[in-house]
């Protein structure tokens, strides 16, 4: 019961990091994916970050480019598998780059194949849109590395000086 307690809070706080002001991109999904993948149970990897985007975008709104989003972080869950059998603070904060720019690059590339007005369609239109995010991957970087630290370090540090919440290493 409180592995689905906690799995719901950690849902519901994302959801409210959403939907209060924040600057753009500094949100706590890439870190939700990549620590769903390291500690909650595997069916629960690519769930918990997909309900946190479904939900709270029934409150802000669907868009056009929401596929790429959705699949970049189903791509990040996945470098927090690979991050489970990897676990280390070097491999984590390489985690969390990768992760950023795996969301950079998919989402971009859906902006510029959706936004048909924006961007000409040939290489010189996706450049234009890449260049044209580097503010957003900054905050985006700013938010993943924060929001690693404080999801990842929390949850060691509670690990580790409050033992008695945890089961035999049992995953979430």
């Amino acid at each position: 019961m409180g592995k689905y307690i906690f799995t719901f809070s950690l849902i519901l706080i994302a959801v409210l990091t959403r939907l209060l002001p924040h600057p753009p991109n500094v949100v706590p999904i890439t870190a939700i994916a990549l620590f769903s993948g390291v500690y909650l149970d595997r069916r629960h990897t690519f769930v918990v970050p997909l309900a946190v985007m479904l939900i709270s975008d029934y409150f802000i709104g669907f868009h056009d480019v929401m596929l790429w989003v959705y699949v970049s972080f189903l791509l990040i869950g996945v470098v927090g598998l690979w991050l489970r059998k990897h676990q280390g603070i070097k491999t984590t904060i390489g985690a969390t780059f990768a992760g950023s720019i795996l969301f950079f690059l998919i989402t971009n590339f859906g902006v510029w194949l959706s936004a048909q007005s924006m961007y000409t369609h040939d290489l010189a239109g996706l450049y234009q849109c890449y260049i044209a995010a580097i503010p957003f991957f900054r905050n985006t970087l700013i938010g993943d590395v924060f929001y690693v630290g404080a999801l990842f370090g929390l949850y060691e540090l509670v690990k580790k000086y409050l033992p008695v919440l945890f089961v035999a290493k049992s995953k979430i």
